[in-house]
């Protein structure tokens, strides 16, 4: 009954999202809603793309086993991404006429560094799709009582999520994530309320972690607890920042105030909001601690979902799998289309002029098409690893590699071609370095990249000034 009515649902959401296709008449409304979305929407769309499978499943695994300190990465450094965007980015961006973050990057540095920062954001977009459609699989399997097979339910996940991505682009991903959001929040809510009833009072939850020591947010006074700490909250909290799907949501609204107001907003109510997934997997531990003991050495993934099939009557179920969907279809159709406009945009281009808008929003449809198979055979391949591993990982090629010259190009009158090249690939190069060898036990790779991308931006754009000057000068005082 209950997968019954899951597959209902996902129905629905098809038959919404393929009603909101009707809105797409050119390759700006399947790329920005044709920057006609007001707050609301800005701020349920930026929220319901962030609050994803990890947000159910990978914080609260994480959270038990090492408290606020190691989720740092995802709620916080992710919430606080969006924040960073609404005040620092958002404004400068909405005043250009751009169809993706890569244009921005043509714009100021030129083609090669378009392309580059181009692969390095699609590349980005493998590990956190992978890991919504990863979730999807557990969810169908779960639920099935293991007749579908992991990979049989991503199949079946990722078809239902491109049956309304696929033609109705940012007009469905933005009004299926408006419906989604206000299932999640009003599932997770009544669940979090029952949970803690469950396990005597939301006092003895909040009690119960405390005893264990799981609002420890700060980590030990060491120098390499410290920097590693730090290289963990900035790699989704900088490292998201150059992402095709926040400049979407930010080039979608049909004001630069609701472009600059609707991130922060999303992303408060983000880091608050993913306490909740937090407060059932304590209740958890209080309402089944022997089966959730046993499910932590195993899968944590499953403490959730077992303690909601198991010790709730059948509408908490609903509810649970109801937003838990709601939470992965939102992210998994934004971060879908967000690399396949981009393919399309900064990369095909190169080889194929454009002929038509007619022809382009047809590559677009394709693209996304093509990029969901890769997905779901990199989701398969990577079958066993941790969602929340797999999206936080995901961000670390974006930060070293695409984070400096967006920033340096934006607020440095300095900044160069030269630079930009300078930066990526130093910054590319020494984080693979580190990951390669034991260097990067010792210090993280991300911290160490997005320092040489730092330097390679300074010495790559001041540099040839420099030399020029020193040789102006030498030439003077020859002359003389």
């Amino acid at each position: 009954m209950l997968l019954t009515l899951v597959i209902i649902y996902l129905l629905i959401t098809i038959a919404i999202g393929l009603y909101a296709a009707k809105r797409v008449k050119n390759t700006a409304d399947f790329a920005i809603a044709g920057r006609h979305l007001p707050l609301v929407m800005i701020v349920t769309t930026t929220f319901a793309t962030w609050f994803g499978s990890e947000t159910v499943l990978g914080i609260p695994a994480k959270f038990v086993a090492g408290g606020l300190n190691g989720v740092i990465e995802d709620p916080f450094g992710a919430g606080t991404c969006l924040i960073l965007v609404g005040l620092f980015f958002a404004g400068k961006l909405y005043k250009m006429t751009l169809l993706t973050i890569s244009d921005y990057y043509r714009e100021r540095f030129g083609r090669t560094v378009e392309v580059a920062c181009s692969l390095i954001i699609m590349l980005s977009y493998l590990g956190w799709v992978s890991a919504q459609v990863t979730a999807l699989g557990l969810v169908f399997n779960l639920l099935s009582a293991g007749a579908i097979s992991i990979p049989a339910g991503m199949a079946i996940g990722v078809v239902s999520i491109l049956a309304y991505t696929l033609f109705g682009g940012m007009w469905s991903v933005a009004i299926t994530d408006f419906i989604q959001m206000i299932i999640l929040v009003t599932g997770l809510t009544i669940l979090a309320v029952f949970a803690g009833n469950m396990a005597g009072g939301a006092d003895k939850v909040v009690a119960f972690a405390l005893s264990k020591d799981l609002f420890r947010f700060w980590p030990e006074p060491s120098f390499k607890d410290m920097i590693f700490f730090f290289a963990a909250a900035i790699t989704m909290m900088l490292g998201s920042i150059p992402q095709q799907d926040v400049f979407q949501r930010v080039m979608s609204a049909n004001s630069v105030d609701a472009a600059t107001k609707g991130p922060v907003i999303g992303g408060i109510c983000y880091i608050l909001f993913a306490f909740v997934p937090m407060f059932l997997v304590a209740s958890a531990l209080l309402i089944m601690p022997e089966q959730a003991a046993t499910l932590l050495k195993e899968d944590p993934q499953r403490v959730l979902p077992t303690l909601v099939l198991e010790k709730m009557p059948f509408v908490m179920q609903v509810l649970f799998f109801g937003a838990l969907l709601s939470a992965i279809k939102s992210t998994a159709s934004a971060t879908l289309l967000a690399p396949s406009v981009t393919f399309t945009e900064n990369i095909w281009r190169q080889f194929r002029p454009r002929v038509s808008d007619k022809h382009e929003l047809k590559t677009m449809r394709v693209t996304v098409l093509v990029f969901s198979a890769f997905v779901l055979g990199y989701a398969i391949y990577m079958q066993g690893t941790s969602i929340y591993e797999m999206v936080s990982g995901a961000y670390q090629v974006t930060l070293v590699g695409a984070f400096i010259p967006l920033v340096f190009g934006l607020y440095w009158p300095r900044a160069t071609t030269q630079g930009a090249i300078f930066s990526i690939v130093l910054g590319l190069v020494t984080w693979l370095l580190f990951l390669a060898t034991p260097a990067g036990n010792e210090f993280p790779a991300q911290l160490a990249g997005i320092v040489a991308a730092f330097g390679g931006m300074v010495i790559g754009s001041l540099g040839p000034q420099a030399i020029a000057d020193s040789q102006g000068a030498h030439h003077r005082l020859v002359g003389a």
